[in-house]
């Protein structure tokens, strides 16, 4: 028997994707409705030393788009039709941790907000993805 709950277990499973797991996103909490991950900041940088803008985007989007394919549930494929993200501070080393929560969860639409804390708990981005799902084309 797994010690995991079911969600990350459907995760485990799954997987997250080549460019997730090269970024090492590694998710600890995981549901359709709240999901907590981190990635390090090392190796994710931009020139000067920060944390990249779009490495903010890329865990964002992982989370949301996984939650709202956990959503979707099978027979169905959730796909990203929007993504922002706003950037208020910076992460220089260690991890950020990510909290992502459901805003809507529908039949044909998900939306979720991801919020991105540095190692001192201060908000570093806050992105918002709205998946699209679908019925997964047969043949």
């Amino acid at each position: 028997m797994s010690d995991l709950s079911p969600g990350l277990e459907w995760l485990h499973r799954r997987g997250i994707g080549v460019l997730a797991e090269r970024m090492g996103v590694t998710f600890t909490e995981f549901s359709a409705e709240r999901s907590v991950a981190t990635m390090p900041v090392e190796g994710n940088t931009q020139p000067v030393g920060l944390l990249h803008g779009g490495a903010y985007v890329v865990l964002g989007e992982t989370m949301g788009s996984m939650s709202a394919n956990y959503h979707a549930g099978p027979g169905r494929l959730a796909v990203g039709l929007d993504i922002n993200a706003t950037h208020t501070a910076s992460a220089r080393s260690g991890l950020v941790t990510a909290t992502c929560t459901a805003i809507h969860l529908g039949r044909s639409t998900a939306v979720h907000e991801i919020v991105v804390l540095n190692d001192q708990g201060r908000r570093c981005s806050t992105v918002r993805i709205t998946n699209l799902i679908k019925d997964v084309a047969s043949g």
